[in-house]
């Protein structure tokens, strides 16, 4: 029934001229004719839950059924999420301002709600000198800025327009490590983090670096960029963005992107395997990581985690992450 009620909810909110723009690009790519691409799109979201951007981002195009049934798609994510995250916690993981409550021994950094506090924001204002001001309830880095102190800002009208943009929350804002600084230092590059608890124990799933690309804020929607780390935190494939190109190199910084080592990696997982342990009853989260220079912190938890997988091009197999999944959540 919950497949049944995704799909009809996906149709209805087809965006018909990004649908048939991503389409001739397929055509394009695959070489393929564009009827029958439109066809075989259908056909993957009936069968596999998949949508036209999951059918460009993991080449369903150049993919057989058995390779096909390998890759976690949004819809298989949406079960996932149903069937493991108690739906009555999400608000936890959703409200920015709640969740750095409970999660503030893993966030690592000061905080504030503004709540009819001026005298507060002004003085966290000039004690921080850099701070990130963000919705508490928002997604995909809208409304996330990132304000510095001078004595000529006018405090009052600053505040006042925060309340009005809804950017209650203020936070410390992170001073990167440097070598991740190195890749890009116009935004925190976060590594989003995969955990499952079963029976109390908490299972390391994956990692995906994200990299920002021209803005301050590193998120896939927003122009940046991502790329699956290994088990030891190195990169070794390309990072790609949203309209599909794949990079080796930071088209910005020119460094080099395969080859990367995340500094502090080990510490990063032990730190998202015991965050994991606070609300058992959301079993499935994507973590947003950052390395600092005092060592990895949490920025977010993420209830209703995004999916990310190798596009097969880029690699020797054409497996996507199902498997690796389901050896811990026995979805089948």
């Amino acid at each position: 029934m919950k497949k049944t009620k995704y799909l009809l909810r996906a149709i209805l909110n087809i965006d018909i001229a990004k649908m048939f723009r991503l389409v001739k690009l397929i055509s394009k790519q695959s070489g393929k004719n564009i009827f029958y691409v439109i066809f075989d799109v259908i056909r993957c979201g009936i069968k596999y839950q998949a949508g036209y951007h999951d059918y460009l981002e993991f080449e369903f195009y150049n993919l057989n059924k058995e390779e096909r049934k390998t890759y976690i798609t949004r819809g298989i994510n949406n079960q996932i999420v149903h069937k493991f995250n108690k739906k009555e916690e999400w608000y936890k993981f959703d409200d920015k301002v709640i969740f750095q409550q409970l999660f503030n021994e893993y966030t690592k950094r000061d905080f504030l709600y503004l709540d009819n506090n001026l005298a507060e924001f002004e003085e966290f204002f000039k004690r921080n000198k850099v701070i990130i001001v963000k919705p508490k309830d928002g997604e995909g880095g809208e409304g996330v800025e990132k304000l510095v102190y001078d004595s000529n800002i006018d405090i009052p009208k600053l505040y006042n327009k925060l309340i009005n943009n809804n950017q209650l929350l203020v936070e410390e804002c992170i001073v990167q490590h440097e070598k991740m600084n190195e890749l890009y230092d116009g935004s925190v590059n976060t590594i989003r983090m995969f955990t499952f608890i079963k029976d109390g124990n908490t299972h390391f799933l994956g990692a995906v670096l994200k990299l920002g690309n021209g803005g301050i804020i590193d998120n896939f929607a927003g122009g940046g960029m991502y790329t699956i780390l290994d088990d030891t935190g190195k990169i070794v494939y390309k990072a790609i963005d949203k309209d599909d190109n794949t990079f080796d190199v930071h088209p910005i910084t020119k460094k080099s992107i395969i080859g990367f080592e995340v500094p502090m990696f080990q510490e990063a997982v032990d730190l998202v395997c015991n965050a994991a342990k606070v609300i058992p009853e959301v079993g499935y989260v994507g973590w947003d990581v950052a390395i600092s220079k005092e060592g990895p912190l949490i920025i977010e938890g993420n209830c209703y985690p995004g999916v990310f997988q190798t596009k097969p091009s880029l690699k020797k197999d054409k497996t996507g992450a199902l498997p690796k999944y389901n050896a811990v959540m026995n979805l089948y």
